[in-house]
């Protein structure tokens, strides 16, 4: 009688879950080295979703991870010029600081899906699995792992690399932690067009980036490069707060918005008032600003999986891209090694983490003071640092 064996896994040596900043970077940078990593993405194509909102990108982190990969200067060839611009302004819609981009700041401005479409652009076709979501892992021993993917099929590999953001599928192999709600939620809104269509917010918001803040609350925007204004409605809030929102009511979430700033300037109501497409709502998580793991055989996290938190330090993207950078570096440094990589890598990540998760709280807290206006433009102006207490 003859016996029938299944056919082995497809195995990859490097498989990368999420194909964002982080895990494309990843890939990117081992590629201009030789080494080839499999990217598998839950998304069906690169466009199949929306990748907009700008990202400063910071010269010591974000900008030194594109200069890693090689794209340094094709990164400063797609910013968006002006972006670099700031206002400050209280309740009352009074300036507080107003700062032009002069094009010598440390941080350009570019659109997230123009930094993405880079990343793609610079991968070999087939790196990226796209429609490939991720369902599950475990630990077969020695650092392997089979993955799971939501069509049944499997895969192998020696070393899986968690770059799949907040919910992270990867992190439940090596830490318990799952985001907690901060207390802050987030309402977007878009006015397109804004020079010719909301003349007025386009004033209001200038060429780059607005913080307008109170007690609480504040409104955040910027302008993108195709003219139009993103806005960001911020709240302290309990978490159920946005639940209790229907947001298919165009008319009517803008109301209930809008009733958490009673008393604010015409002009700053007016950013989520005469708003050109439906409300979306956003509760912000994050992780403890101290997640760590043990060491774990064959598999590491980076970016949000491994430290999401508070957007208001503009941390984020700038650590996604400097974890793969970093990654890729331990990888290369250690070619035999991948335990030793691991362990470079994660101790220098779990400090630069912490420290600027901490300090993305703490902004927070400055950003909804009643003083707020007054101490942003403080660090602005470099009289004082953000975080000093009266």
């Amino acid at each position: 009688m003859t016996g029938t064996t299944s056919a082995p896994l497809p195995h990859h040596p490097i498989a990368v879950v999420g194909a964002g900043l982080g895990g494309l970077t990843l890939a990117r940078v081992l590629h201009a080295h030789g080494v080839e990593a499999a990217v598998f993405d839950l998304d069906p194509s690169p466009e199949a979703r929306t990748q907009g909102g700008m990202l400063d990108i910071h010269d010591d982190t974000g900008q030194e991870a594109l200069r890693a990969a090689g794209l340094h200067e094709a990164f400063l060839a797609r910013v968006h010029a002006g972006g670099q611009a700031v206002r400050v302004l209280d309740r009352h819609a009074e300036a507080h600081w107003s700062h032009a981009d002069d094009g010598t700041g440390g941080r350009p401005e570019i659109d997230r899906g123009e930094l993405r479409a880079l990343l793609l652009e610079s991968l070999p076709e087939g790196v990226i699995r796209w429609g490939a979501k991720v369902t599950g892992a475990r630990a077969l021993g020695g650092g392997r792992h089979e993955v799971t993917l939501a069509d049944g099929s499997a895969f192998t590999t020696d070393l899986l690399v968690g770059a799949d953001g907040a919910w992270s599928r990867v992190r439940p192999l090596v830490s318990d932690a799952v985001p907690a709600y901060t207390g802050v939620s987030f309402v977007e809104a878009d006015l397109r067009a804004a020079d010719t269509r909301h003349p007025v917010s386009a004033e209001v918001v200038g060429g780059g980036m607005l913080f307008a803040l109170g007690a609480g609350r504040g409104f955040l925007a910027h302008r993108e490069p195709d003219g139009s204004l993103h806005v960001y409605a911020a709240m302290e809030a309990p978490e159920d707060w946005l639940d209790g929102i229907d947001f298919a009511d165009a008319e009517g979430a803008a109301d209930a918005v809008l009733k958490e700033f009673d008393g604010w300037h015409e002009n700053l109501r007016a950013l989520v008032a005469d708003a050109d497409a439906p409300l979306v709502p956003r509760h912000i998580h994050a992780l403890p600003a101290d997640h760590r793991w043990p060491r774990t055989p064959g598999v590491t996290l980076l970016g949000d999986a491994a430290h999401l938190m508070s957007p208001f330090a503009g941390e984020g993207a700038n650590l996604a891209l400097f974890d793969a950078a970093e990654l890729a570096r331990a990888l290369l440094a250690h070619p035999a090694d991948t335990e030793a990589a691991l362990t470079a890598y994660e101790e220098r990540m779990f400090t630069r983490a912490g420290r600027s998760a901490a300090d993305s709280a703490l902004m927070g807290g400055v950003l909804f003071r009643a003083d707020a206006p007054q101490r942003l433009s403080a660090m602005f102006a470099g009289h004082q640092p953000w975080a000093q207490q009266p």
